[in-house]
């Protein structure tokens, strides 16, 4: 059924199943299903939609863009980009002088600073801000949890590996990848400590994942995000 509230509509298909609690979710489409007992009223139903109706518009929102799938970024003024897991537009300013292309992030805005207003000269220097600010906030992160383990890692870089957020190897070296910067920083926390933990259990065994679970309670919270949002951390 069609629901209509504060000016918004959305479709609600309601599931009757032998449960004893209320589930909700989003499908592809953008269609809210909302999974209830036998006996639930369409009333009920729909007093619990409109008691979450902010959220639930916000999870349809991010589903639709989903589906679209990650677009084409715009080098120019107002553009959006990730940073710390928030979305900030970007202001392009053309000086010849300077010796670098450089971004600076000031008063929720990235400043970016070029020579030349070209999308690749912007796309590269963005680039350098997301790496130089990712070391930073990983080595933050590092040394915050470091008094977790009793051995440190040997080396830390920071790489344009797509296929993997961390790794550690047997040597100890721990490598992130950049656009790590564009996560919230509990997210960042995660992720560190992921690799950390691979210092004593290399592998994904129940030791590891009850080291985990011991430093960083909500780990699962974390990997959702990046589970949910990555699609979304692109330059």
């Amino acid at each position: 059924m069609m629901h209509t509230y504060l000016g918004e509509t959305i479709n609600v298909e309601i599931q009757y199943k032998k449960r004893g609690t209320v589930g909700m979710s989003i499908d592809m489409y953008g269609n809210l299903i909302v999974q209830v007992s036998k006996g639930t009223t369409d009333e009920q139903v729909i007093h619990l939609v409109e008691r979450n109706w902010e959220l639930i518009l916000d999870k349809i929102k991010e589903m639709k863009a989903r589906m679209q799938g990650s677009q084409d970024k715009v080098y120019e003024h107002g553009e959006n980009f990730l940073y710390l897991g928030e979305s900030y537009p970007i202001k392009i300013h053309l000086d010849p002088q300077i010796s670098q292309d450089h971004v600076v992030f000031e008063k929720s805005v990235l400043h970016i600073y070029v020579k030349q207003h070209e999308d690749d000269k912007i796309k590269q220097a963005l680039k350098r801000f997301y790496y130089k600010q990712c070391k930073a906030l990983v080595e933050k992160s590092i040394r915050s949890y470091q008094s977790y383990f009793k051995i440190k890692p040997r080396s830390i870089r920071i790489t344009d590996n797509n296929s993997n957020w961390g790794t550690c190897d047997s040597k100890l070296q721990l490598t992130f990848n950049w656009k790590l910067a564009m996560a919230p920083q509990q997210v960042i926390d995660y992720v560190v400590v992921h690799e950390m933990c691979h210092m004593v259990h290399l592998n994904h065994d129940r030791s590891f994942w009850r080291l985990v679970g011991k430093i960083m309670p909500d780990y699962k919270e974390q990997e959702n995000w990046l589970a949910v949002s990555s699609w979304k951390m692109t330059v």
